[in-house]
């Protein structure tokens, strides 16, 4: 049986689509109309793999589509696949070189398929990702206000109050969505009782890190690109230094050991353990946050709430 990978560029107007081992190509909208239009090609296909790069989200509309058709689809990161392009000798660029690209990829890599977000948790994804927007914003707004000219203040002002009002209607939203899911309401009372983990921080996760609590601890800690990496070659020995994965969870994993070290006496002991043995801060909070993400993990397989012995797992 012939094995056929599709791959998909994706722009905001448009889906090219390369079909391999066929060669075949073909392009159509990035629409509803679209969409339909390429299902019908493709189901006498029965492609083993379907393979389209994160955009910023204007792949959602096709990927939510064709997964719905039942359609092994997988999004990749796009540097993986322009450092494969690289690696290949392919350094042109267009639309429907890109798409070829793409299907090799997936064609050489056979990138591991994760089950798609469902709706509940594509709304709660928005959500945050319009939350940390509007934070952004208000920062934006309180810098400005310490060096605009006073003319000025007071529409700053009543942008930053706005603001700041709707800050408060995403975060009653979160609650609410989280509160009508008896599975997320779980997951993020079980995250929540870690010190450091606040509502926000445990949705961000549950939304961006789905497959925390279904992972080991070397899967989930290389996923979320806390995992160092080894950098030597012959009689050198290079630093060890993390890379990749998931910057948003990074971030909030960061934002989380910043309150940790502080106010949660596990990871605070463990943090003061390593700077003095020598730990740089930074190496230091690094290890603090692959240590919480493996326990964080540890919780949600076991269904378990914090406690600190917890510490002794990672």
């Amino acid at each position: 049986m012939e094995h056929i990978t599709i791959g998909i560029d994706v722009s905001k107007a448009t889906l090219d689509v390369a079909v391999l081992p066929t060669i075949r190509e073909l392009t159509v909208t990035n629409d509803e109309p679209g969409c339909r239009e390429l299902i019908v090609v493709l189901k006498p296909l029965k492609p083993q793999l379907i393979v389209l790069e994160a955009t910023g989200g204007l792949e959602n509309l096709a990927v939510g589509m064709l997964a719905a058709e039942g359609f092994p689809v997988v999004v990749v990161n796009p540097r993986q696949v322009r450092d494969f392009a690289k690696a290949t000798g392919k350094l042109a660029k267009t639309d429907r070189i890109d798409a070829k690209i793409i299907a090799r990829f997936g064609e050489a890599v056979k990138p591991e398929i994760r089950p798609f977000k469902d709706e509940q948790s594509q709304v709660l994804t928005a959500l945050i990702t319009r939350r940390r927007q509007i934070v952004d914003m208000l920062t934006a707004e309180k810098n400005r206000l310490g060096i605009s000219h006073k003319s000025v203040h007071k529409d700053i002002k009543e942008t930053i109050a706005w603001l700041e009002k709707r800050l408060k209607e995403i975060d009653d939203d979160l609650t609410k969505a989280i509160k009508e899911n008896p599975v997320w309401k779980e997951k993020e009372q079980i995250l929540s009782s870690c010190k450091g983990i606040g509502r926000v921080i445990a949705t961000t996760l549950l939304c961006s890190l789905p497959e925390l609590g279904n992972l080991n601890r070397r899967e989930i800690s290389a996923l979320v690109g806390v995992c160092p990496f080894n950098r030597d070659s012959g009689k050198m020995r290079g630093k060890r230094t993390i890379f990749g994965g998931r910057a948003t969870v990074r971030a909030m994993l960061y934002m989380a050991i910043l309150s940790a070290k502080k106010y949660n006496p596990a990871i605070k002991s463990f943090y003061d353990r390593l700077i003095k043995a020598g730990k740089l801060p930074k190496v230091a909070i690094t290890a603090c946050m692959r240590k919480l993400l493996t326990i964080l993990n540890s919780m949600l397989k076991h269904k378990e709430m914090w406690n600190p012995n917890l510490l002794q797992i990672a």
